[in-house]
């Protein structure tokens, strides 16, 4: 969801009206996200999931043609990612860059109103059981997803088909009004959140009591980190998963969600490959964490309408 709060911390920015006074305005705005997450997430419920998402249309053309929040981001990522596309094709993929998002948030905002059943069939899994056949090896796994699809939906809906708890890694965001609601939903079923701040002791003891930790990691790493090429430019990477995987000898595995014409999410389990890493032990996280964006870049570039191209990817 941090993407979330990108796109309402901009839209908040774009209207100085909001911001009266520093400490009163701060506990105002957060309510007033909440409000808005509250008021629309009830409205939802009454015209149902399928008239919601039709919304989604809506919302993605006040903020693609009207409110162009991080729209110069968007173009600029793409000029890297596809130097070779026309402007028309580009301007497809933006704008269902736009669209992707606000129907996942609308999803995202139905969330207090779907059963466990609806849940669990939310997202058809491909090679479903490989968790299950790779959790009994006693390591713990590793599950990584994308800014793709709804990732949301995605975390929920496998556990609860593979019936296990997984230890979700998430950002506490500065809105805690809205963190908190986050954090019940995704907490509704099966799956315990773990703030980003504690994550490496505390997933690393996961792993060690052979748990499951699921995580998105395919924005920009920290400056002074790594940098590997992503769509031919290089640029900071995470190395979290890899040094996990490394040191407890969880297997890594993606599950990316891919949206159908239908609404509905397919996703294919892929073990990522450890084999024939270099000796020392900075050559095989470099390795495994190119393995890792060859991987994601592979996705994006089959359905790119459907990645989070808002978030400055290339920065550093």
């Amino acid at each position: 969801m941090t993407a979330v709060f990108v796109f309402y911390h901009s839209l908040l920015k774009s209207y100085p009206y909001f911001y009266i006074s520093n400490n009163y305005q701060f506990r105002l705005k957060d309510r007033l996200e909440y409000i808005i997450f509250f008021l629309f997430s009830y409205l939802f419920r009454l015209t149902g999931l399928k008239a919601a998402r039709g919304f989604a249309y809506i919302l993605a053309s006040v903020f693609y043609y009207l409110i162009p929040i991080r729209k110069k981001t968007v173009f600029e990522n793409l000029d890297i990612a596809f130097p070779n596309i026309s402007a028309i094709e580009k301007k497809k993929i933006a704008f269902g860059s736009y669209l992707s998002f606000a129907i996942s948030l609308v999803e995202i905002l139905y969330l207090p109103w779907m059963d466990e059943n609806q849940m669990k069939s939310s997202v058809e899994i491909d090679n479903v059981e490989l968790i299950n056949e790779k959790n009994k090896l006693g390591n713990g796994v590793i599950l990584l997803s994308a800014h793709f699809g709804n990732w949301e939906y995605i975390a929920a809906s496998t556990s609860l088909q593979v019936n296990k708890k997984f230890y979700i890694i998430v950002k506490n965001q500065r809105n805690k009004l809205v963190n908190d609601w986050m954090n019940k939903m995704r907490t509704r079923w099966l799956n315990e959140v773990v703030p980003l701040g504690v994550s490496v002791r505390n997933i690393y003891s996961v792993l060690k009591n052979n748990g499951i930790a699921a995580m998105v990691a395919d924005q920009r790493g920290p400056e002074e980190g790594l940098k590997l090429e992503f769509f031919g430019k290089k640029t900071a990477v995470y190395t979290g998963p890899a040094v996990l995987s490394l040191k407890t000898g969880a297997p890594i595995i993606f599950g990316i969600p891919i949206r159908q014409k239908d609404y509905s999410y397919k996703a294919t389990l892929v073990e990522l490959d450890k084999s024939n890493l270099p000796e020392d032990e900075e050559g095989k996280v470099k390795v495994l964490t190119d393995r890792m964006i060859k991987y994601l870049e592979k996705i994006i570039s089959e359905h790119p309408e459907q990645w989070l191209w808002m978030h400055r990817r290339w920065k550093h």
